[in-house]
């Protein structure tokens, strides 16, 4: 008797179920919105069991991703699942859940072509492996492309409405406010603040010395950090400040109390009209050179300021003494150094320098000699706040500072060698730790 064949083992299809939500609301709740999509998923595939389809245990869920793009942890996850050759088919709920996209989805029907990967929505009868599966997908992801951006043009619509009538859209509150009921108030002690900071760049008209002062007086921003560079720029570019909302650079008044007048506002914006090169070029025309009488070369031979201009703009060095005197020249000595890089290292060294445990030891054995009550705890402490202390000096201040502590700035072809004055770094150290005098009554 013959037998009759036996019939071919049917194949498995791998299955992976692939969720996602726009936004994070409702993803705390026991059962939500993913586990709602898995489980009308899983149901499909169990539907399709005779034809061998199994669900993966492997969860595809992303919560809080919008469909507009494909930099999604659980999706990229589950292409690199793909390209490993670990699933046959990909389950969606919908196919606005894999992509909103169309030249997205389109590059997402190439992995799944490339891997021999299907794609099937349960709500939806879709086979991408048919042309007329691919025109079907291809027309309403262009309508859920077309609607995404319709959602869009609302949203930016109603955020510029809003931005014209004054109101706060939310973001960043800057200093100087506080949020309550969706709506900026003057914080008082942040406007005085603000206030002080403007009219102290009105004074001052640099940026880099308020920047240094306000670090000395620590003085920080909302967010408790000290105040920057970019930070204060920022600050005194903000309309908002004048009671204004602005979109897309059009002002509108807004619905919160100004903090700075409009004069205020002028004088501070007349002087950011100049460049900040011409500001630090007329700053530094003004700024004495911190290494005058104190830099020499590996002989011992002198090195002096020297300037040249070029248009508006000022160049400075130290020149050796060799050079302007037309006298025999060291070759291995360096002829002339441009100033900024070489004041620029001095004072990093210096910084360093004054915190070494080395030096904190010699102030205070000098400071012993002297009889002065100062400990080791007493010059940490002030040396610590150094940097604070340096930056709020005046450049002539500065000047005279790196006199007290510099004896001798030695520069070669090796590098620069700084000695310090031990007795001047007491001193320094004894007038920052001690408190300013009170002002006599007029």
């Amino acid at each position: 008797m013959t037998r009759s064949p036996s019939p071919a083992p049917q194949r498995r299809l791998r299955c992976a179920i692939y969720t996602r939500k726009s936004t994070e609301e409702g993803l705390e709740m026991e059962f939500n919105s993913l586990d709602a999509q898995r489980a009308a998923c899983e149901a499909y595939i169990a539907s399709q069991k005779g034809e061998g389809w199994v669900a993966l245990r492997d969860r595809y869920d992303d919560g809080g991703y919008s469909g507009g793009t494909l930099e999604r942890p659980a999706l990229q996850q589950l292409l690199a699942d793909i390209d490993d050759g670990l699933v046959d088919v990909v389950v969606v709920y919908k196919i606005d859940r894999l992509s909103r996209a169309l030249m997205d989805f389109s590059r997402l029907v190439e992995v799944f072509d490339r891997n021999g990967v299907t794609f099937v929505s349960v709500t939806q009868s879709f086979n991408t492996t048919t042309s007329m599966g691919r025109l079907t997908l291809n027309i309403l992801l262009s309508f859920a492309q077309f609607e995404r951006e319709v959602i869009g043009e609302r949203i930016r619509d109603k955020f510029a409405a809003s931005r014209a009538r004054g109101m706060w859209m939310g973001g960043y509150v800057p200093m100087g406010y506080d949020l309550k009921d969706r709506k900026l108030v003057v914080n008082k002690a942040e406007a005085d603040t603000v206030r002080m900071i403007f009219t102290r760049f009105v004074e001052l008209g640099s940026a880099t010395v308020l920047v240094g002062q306000l670090a000395a007086d620590g003085v920080r921003s909302k967010r408790g950090k000290l105040i920057d560079k970019g930070f204060l720029y920022k600050m005194l570019r903000n309309r908002l400040y004048l009671g204004e909302a602005v979109h897309k650079g059009t002002p509108y008044p807004g619905e919160h109390a100004a903090i700075i007048s409009q004069d205020l506002w002028d004088r501070v914006h007349h002087i950011l009209q100049v460049s900040p090169r011409s500001r630090a070029a007329a700053t530094r025309a003004q700024t004495p050179a911190l290494l005058k009488g104190l830099i020499f070369g590996p002989a011992g031979t002198a090195m002096t300021p020297t300037a040249t201009k070029k248009g508006s703009r000022l160049y400075r060095y130290y020149t050796s003494m060799d050079v302007i005197r037309s006298r025999p020249r060291d070759s291995t000595a360096p002829q002339r150094l441009p100033a900024e890089m070489v004041e620029t290292a001095v004072v990093r060294e210096v910084r360093r320098l004054v915190r070494s445990p080395e030096i904190v030891a010699q102030t205070v054995a000098a400071a012993r000699q002297e009889q002065q009550p100062l400990t080791e705890g007493d010059v940490t402490t002030a040396l610590n706040r150094f940097d604070n202390v340096w930056s709020a000096l005046f450049p002539a201040e500065q000047a005279r500072l790196v006199r007290l502590l510099v004896d001798r700035v030695t520069v070669s072809a090796e590098g620069i060698a700084i000695d310090l004055r031990t007795a001047g770094l007491g001193a320094v150290v004894r007038d920052m730790l001690t408190p300013p005098a009170p002002e006599a009554a007029p």
